[in-house]
């Protein structure tokens, strides 16, 4: 490089990359600046929050809570086979409360006191020591009473609560509760055993409108109270059904004690309203509905709902088509009712009981029942007696005994003639046929049922338990006689469980086996006892040819359309085959043909002679037990009967049980009647 280049170069100016050299450490520095700021801002702000105030923190975080707030729906109806409203829905205003999540004594307490002078409630379930709950809620009274206590100074505060109310409870004097003030207590106890977030009444029905009104006015001095809606079960075609549909608890009484456990496990609340009978309790989940959701997000330092957004809005309950015909069924009962008062002394009758069935799919068309109270003469309405009242039903049994022997081959459909005569066994008394006390009379298998012979049917049971009989021998027959007899009776449907789609079934009552003796009262229905469900499934599987019918009386479960009527099927009961009884068709033929001849048969002994005017023609069984009230001899009537004989479509099954002797036989009357009752009131509607 030529010198004067060098020397141009070296003292060429250099100020701009002096400038440029400068600003770059500047920026730096401010970003340092700023950076170091902001940490210093960061450690100040989480030294705040977690050093100072770390605690408070930790206690709003705690108390605020987002939980889910169920409202109960309005429950599905029960309608009978013809659309009618069996078992419907009032709506009555209510007053409600929603404890909110840290809701403390104090708090309720004053709502309670508030609330408590608007309303007027019953205080009957108010106990004692509700009463010294609400007294001891302020600290003055619970100064009164420790004042009260020596040495009170020296416990720890959860024994001076234990030793006031010991006092309190040792001295109910010195509590003084005015009538409101006792009400004011009666609203504490409720709100207090509220879960948080639960909602639960506090009137439920019967709320004045002024009771409306003044409520209304002060809402917003009661935390958590509420003008709402409650509903209460009404019966539209009489409240007599309500024996058979069962019944609803309320509020108060809340979840059933022997249940209580499994409905909590399912998501309900203690003080929801359950079916806890019949119909109400064995379709509880289908009755009640889906619930309806709502989120709410409260906070405990202001103890008031921040938010509340309704997640699902609920389902009303789907509702009960039955199979019974409310007509037929208040007919029924009336029926059973105005016979059953109108025959002679019945100082030991228990009351009364009718089935009426589909024998060709189990449907039920209508259940009767009366209980009599023996001491007291009162007559009530025991539908559901049809299939937990066990009585010992007499000579209906009959035809499955002669089905038995024929089943068994000891008599055929061509040769089944035996001797009518006292059946004499060595140590016990003669036993023989109303008709025939001293006589020798050949019958048949349709005669002895035409006219009702214990004599054709003991010694059916003999010949079964391979015994010879001979007047006044030891009945020798093994004990296996009785389940032999007990089997067929089984697959009839007598001695078991029908099936019923309702809680609370009987098997009814099996004698012991240790006299062999009874094994021929067992032949001719004077020892097991059974229900009048049994009966009916019985005659119908008589009337339908073998098929053990399972008895059902809800016909279909049905949602609600907007408008409230009646909704879409969501299911149907479909008819079931519990057992079939393989017999021959000639077999069956002895059988229905014997029932047939008790009403139309040629015998003057003929059982049935008062059904002989029916149209369509029946077939029936009538049944007489010899049984005792105490020491005094009483009689069981029943029936049963099928129609039309040759098409049977329904069938009908009675029994009257502790009647005096001296009566007649009031199951054919209430037969007679129910029958022609069925004709006019549901099969000619249906044709």
């Amino acid at each position: 490089m030529k010198l004067s280049t060098r020397v141009k170069n070296r003292f060429k100016p250099r100020s701009k990359k002096k400038t440029a050299q400068s600003q770059i450490p500047f920026r730096l520095n401010f970003l340092m600046w700023t950076v170091g700021i902001l940490l210093l801002l960061l450690i100040g702000r989480l030294f705040y929050l977690q050093v100072l105030n770390g605690d408070t923190y930790k206690a709003d975080v705690s108390d605020s809570d987002t939980s889910t707030e169920t409202t109960n729906v309005q429950r599905g109806m029960i309608y009978d086979s013809t659309g009618k409203v069996l078992v419907g829905n009032a709506a009555h205003q209510a007053i409600t409360y929603t404890r909110g999540s840290t809701d403390t004594s104090a708090e309720i307490y004053r709502t309670a006191n508030i609330l408590g002078k608007y309303l007027n409630l019953s205080v009957s379930t108010l106990t004692k020591r509700n009463k010294i709950d609400y007294y001891l809620v302020p600290t003055s009274h619970q100064k009164k009473v420790l004042a009260q206590i020596p040495g009170h100074k020296g416990m720890s505060e959860s024994k001076q609560s234990n030793e006031e109310i010991k006092y309190l409870e040792n001295h109910p004097g010195f509590i003084k509760l005015t009538s409101r003030q006792k009400i004011k207590a009666m609203i504490y106890a409720d709100m207090s055993s509220t879960t948080s977030l639960e909602t639960t009444y506090i009137k439920e029905t019967g709320v004045t409108s002024k009771e409306i009104a003044e409520v209304g006015e002060h809402l917003n001095q009661m935390t958590g109270i509420k003008v709402g809606t409650s509903w209460t079960r009404n019966y539209p075609q009489g409240k007599a059904i309500a024996s058979l549909t069962g019944t609803v608890s309320n509020s108060k009484t809340g979840l059933p004690s022997d249940s209580v456990n499994e409905l909590l496990s399912e998501g309900y609340s203690r003080n929801d309203s359950v079916g806890i009978s019949y119909l109400e309790q064995e379709y509880q989940s289908t009755l009640a509905g889906t619930k309806k959701e709502t989120e709410v997000s409260s906070s405990g330092n202001s103890n008031s709902v921040q938010k509340a957004v309704t997640k699902y809005e609920g389902k009303k309950g789907d509702n009960l088509v039955l199979t019974i015909n409310s007509k037929f069924q208040n007919k029924v009962q009336s029926i059973l009712k105005s016979d059953y008062e109108a025959y002679g002394s019945k100082s030991h009758s228990t009351g009364a009981y009718i089935v009426v069935m589909n024998p060709n799919t189990g449907a039920i068309y209508a259940m009767g029942g009366l209980d009599r109270n023996t001491s007291t003469g009162k007559i009530t309405n025991d539908q559901i007696g049809s299939i937990n009242h066990s009585i010992v039903m007499g000579s209906v049994v009959k035809g499955a005994t002669v089905m038995g022997a024929l089943m068994k081959g000891v008599i055929t459909p061509s040769n089944n003639t035996l001797y009518d005569q006292p059946i004499k066994i060595a140590g016990t008394p003669s036993k023989s046929s109303w008709w025939n006390t001293s006589g020798k009379v050949a019958i048949t298998a349709e005669e002895a049922l035409e006219v009702s012979s214990n004599s054709y049917m003991m010694q059916l049971a003999m010949k079964e338990g391979n015994f010879t009989y001979s007047s006044g021998a030891a009945l020798t027959m093994k004990k296996s006689i009785f389940t032999k007899l007990r089997n067929v009776f089984n697959q009839f449907g007598l001695g078991v469980k029908t099936g019923i789609d309702l809680p609370g079934e009987t098997t009814g009552y099996t004698g012991p086996t240790n006299v062999i003796g009874k094994a021929l009262d067992l032949s001719y229905g004077n020892y097991d006892s059974y229900t009048v469900m049994q009966l009916a499934q019985y005659a119908s599987t008589i009337a339908n040819g073998g098929y053990r019918m399972k008895p059902y009386i809800v016909k279909e479960i049905r949602g609600t359309n907007k408008n409230g009527s009646l909704g879409p099927v969501e299911s149907t009961t479909q008819p079931t085959v519990l057992n079939t009884i393989n017999a021959n068709q000639s077999d069956w033929n002895v059988v229905r043909q014997g029932m047939y001849m008790v009403v139309h048969g040629s015998s003057p002994y003929k059982t049935g002679s008062a059904l002989e005017d029916l149209s369509p023609a029946v077939a029936a069984k009538t049944g007489t037990a010899e049984t005792f009230a105490g020491t005094t001899s009483t009689l069981t009537h029943s029936l049963i009967m099928f129609g039309p004989y040759k098409n049977p479509k329904v069938v009908v099954a009675i029994a009257v049980p502790g009647a005096d002797t001296n009566s007649s036989s009031i199951a054919v009357t209430v037969g007679h009647d129910v029958y022609q009752a069925f004709w006019k009131y549901v099969e000619a509607k249906n044709n």
